[in-house]
């Protein structure tokens, strides 16, 4: 029998599908290529595993997903693969992100690190909020001496609230699809 790179079988689970994907997603591999390596495994045979590392992300709760099948060079799936991981994104939203212009990832940057930045900004700006609910209890008591320690923080506030929206500003924007919504390209096409 000649051996083919795209040879197929279709096997009965028998209610182990849940545990396969739980244990695929576990190891950052697809179904298959899960399936793949074990039964090479059990076969005695060599299987490159890094091949079928295509899922960075977990999916979960998404009904209305489908299936799109792309054919590129070993290289190049390699390269997708890896800028998707980076993103911290699974491929298929790394990819729909790309075709709708979001300039974070169209740039090269990652989503995950633009939103660390917003989160650490608005962490800061929470405890911006704490300090001063804590002045206005001290001045409420009268408590002049402990009040003046924020005194440099009122100096600044404008600048930091001020700072902390335009960053929010920034990131929100790189984040949003620019153009056209899909939708109304995917209709255009028709």
């Amino acid at each position: 029998m000649d051996a083919s790179s795209r040879d197929r079988l279709s096997v009965d689970l028998h209610g182990l599908k849940a545990a396969l994907l739980d244990r695929a997603r576990e190891l950052g591999v697809t179904p298959s290529g899960f399936v793949r390596s074990t039964l090479a495994a059990a076969l005695g045979q060599s299987l490159d595993l890094d091949a079928d590392r295509l899922t960075c992300g977990s999916p979960g709760g998404r009904g209305d997903r489908v299936r799109l099948c792309l054919r590129m060079s070993s290289e190049h799936a390699r390269a997708t693969v890896a800028a998707a991981c980076d993103a911290r994104m699974p491929i298929g939203d790394y990819i729909s992100g790309l075709v709708a212009g979001v300039p974070v990832l169209s740039a090269g940057g990652s989503r995950g690190d633009h939103i660390a930045t917003f989160v650490a900004s608005t962490a800061e700006l929470s405890t911006l909020s704490r300090n001063v609910h804590r002045l206005t209890v001290l001045l409420r008591q009268a408590n002049v001496e402990p009040a003046r320690q924020y005194r440099d923080m009122l100096d600044t506030l404008a600048a930091d609230v001020r700072g902390h929206l335009e960053l929010a500003a920034t990131v929100l924007s790189d984040l949003q699809p620019q153009g056209r919504p899909a939708a109304a390209s995917a209709r255009r096409g028709q």
